[in-house]
């Protein structure tokens, strides 16, 4: 077991159900979504401080065997001491984050399948407030299972820099994972957004980037056609040429 491509991955049928220990729940995976973050730390690529180019994973330190996978959407089967019945036969989807504290303002210090195993498995043991409730939500596992991670990552960018209603937010890659989060979480706030993708994602980002209290978006081709501001409103950059690149 090592860091690599693809082959150093290993599927095992032997390994143990786990059982959920004090203020856990047991989530049987129905979803798993791959992330960048999971190539990442499987090929070892985040590095070190004093030698950016050594194998290791995102805190640094990495132990093996691990079980990849922190995007996650599963029904809990089972509960730990601790923890009540409610969740039990609901559907969830899994924050994979593991902080330092309880405080709401905590940052990870670590990840689900990185730090911890996570939902490349049947089954996957997680915090019980890790586990929200999503039973009622139209969107499918697979879908759900493409939120976390994505969704995580932006709002911690927006959190850091304080990001509020009526700023200005330039997001680059709009079309990607973390970008479409970012696009939808800054135009939520009231910023007024503009989106960077190549011109045949632009009606996507243009959909996403609309919350519920705004009128419509609108698509300009150059920063210098930007009209004043409207609180809460999504302005789309195009490429001119879309030659099909990756956002």
């Amino acid at each position: 077991m090592r860091f690599g491509g693809p082959e150093a991955l290993e599927l095992h049928d032997d390994w143990l159900r786990p059982r959920p220990q004090y203020h856990q729940v047991l989530v049987k995976v129905t979803a798993a979504a791959v992330n960048n973050t999971d190539i990442w730390t499987r090929r070892g690529a985040y590095g070190l401080p004093e030698d950016p180019t050594a194998q290791a994973g995102w805190p640094g330190s990495f132990d093996f065997p691990r079980i990849q996978g922190g995007d996650i959407t599963g029904i809990v089967v089972e509960v730990g001491h601790g923890v009540t019945d409610e969740l039990l036969g609901r559907r969830v989807l899994v924050d994979p984050a593991i902080y330092g504290c309880e405080s709401e303002d905590a940052s990870p210090v670590g990840y689900l399948g990185s730090e911890a195993d996570g939902g490349f498995a049947q089954y996957v043991a997680v915090d019980a407030t890790h586990a929200h409730d999503v039973q009622d939500s139209p969107l499918s596992d697979e879908q759900l299972a493409c939120l976390p991670v994505a969704f995580g990552t932006a709002i911690g960018m927006l959190e850091r820099a304080d990001v509020r209603g009526g700023e200005t937010v330039l997001v680059t890659g709009a079309s990607g994972g973390v970008g479409l989060a970012l696009v939808q979480l800054a135009a939520a706030r009231g910023a007024l957004v503009l989106a960077i993708t190549s011109g045949s994602k632009g009606d996507a980002v243009l959909a996403n980037g609309q919350p519920r209290s705004s009128t419509g978006t609108h698509p300009v081709s150059s920063p210098r056609s930007v009209p004043p501001p409207r609180r809460g409103w999504t302005w789309l950059l195009t490429s001119p040429v879309d030659r099909g690149s990756p956002p």
